[in-house]
């Protein structure tokens, strides 16, 4: 019996997948697909049944009871033969509750398979030509989550501190979040100098850039469109 696939969408652009997901997509009976998966990748496939399983920005529904529903799903299908893809927007154990499935498929001993796929502050980096390490200037890189700013003091605090050492840092889901997470930078680094670049739909026609410093991005986000997704990239200027 076929195993499934926790499949790497990337960030949007179906050449960006990798072959053995372009693979799987295209011969999959069934696809659990997230609300961030293209249109441009869910039409690789043209005979299986796709299933929307995503949650989108403002979704107020219980968290715990679709991801419930998504487990079962992916064992039902499974059970009925068929082969089952779960996809997902960029890469599946960054920030796509891959975790979680993994964990239930083991515990029901449910073979499965996770397919990388290219993180959107990774495509962004490459894309926008960001070096996020770089020799001499900064040897990592942290992702974060703008829910960073909803932890405690002391985590805010340590990502700043890490930032103001030298390092870049990704956060993710952050457009609507800077108004908080931008002061506590400022306060740790006193810099308002330190670039900030804003990648919105990495890869996708309409994708943008916004880059700034400290001091500048939160007035420059007023003053634009840009949309979600979007990943901040902090501590590292372009190549123009």
């Amino acid at each position: 019996m076929n195993a499934v696939a926790i499949v790497g969408a990337g960030p949007g652009d179906p050449e960006l997948l990798t072959v053995k997901a372009h693979r799987l997509i295209e011969e999959a009976d069934v696809i659990l697909h997230d609300n961030l998966v293209s249109d441009a990748i869910l039409d690789i496939n043209t005979t299986g049944e796709k299933v929307y399983v995503g949650r989108k920005f403002g979704d107020v529904s219980d968290q715990m009871k679709r991801q419930q529903r998504i487990n079962e799903l992916l064992c039902t299908y499974h059970k009925e033969g068929k082969k089952v893809v779960r996809l997902k927007s960029g890469d599946p154990y960054i920030y796509g509750r891959a975790a979680e499935e993994a964990r239930y498929l083991t515990d029901k001993k449910v073979p499965f398979q996770v397919i990388p796929g290219i993180s959107a502050a990774l495509a962004a980096a490459n894309i926008f030509n960001i070096p996020v390490t770089e020799r001499n200037k900064s040897n990592a890189m942290l992702i974060c989550t703008a829910h960073t700013a909803d932890y405690s003091f002391e985590q805010l605090t340590g990502i700043a501190h890490m930032l103001k050492a030298g390092n870049t840092i990704s956060i993710y889901m952050g457009l609507k979040s800077l108004h908080r997470i931008i002061p506590k930078l400022l306060e740790v680094c006193e810099d308002k100098t330190i670039p900030v670049s804003i990648a919105s739909r990495v890869s996708r026609e309409d994708q943008a850039i916004i880059t700034g410093t400290l001091g500048t991005i939160q007035e420059l986000v007023t003053q634009s469109d840009l949309q979600m997704p979007a990943v901040v990239l902090v501590g590292a200027n372009p190549i123009q």
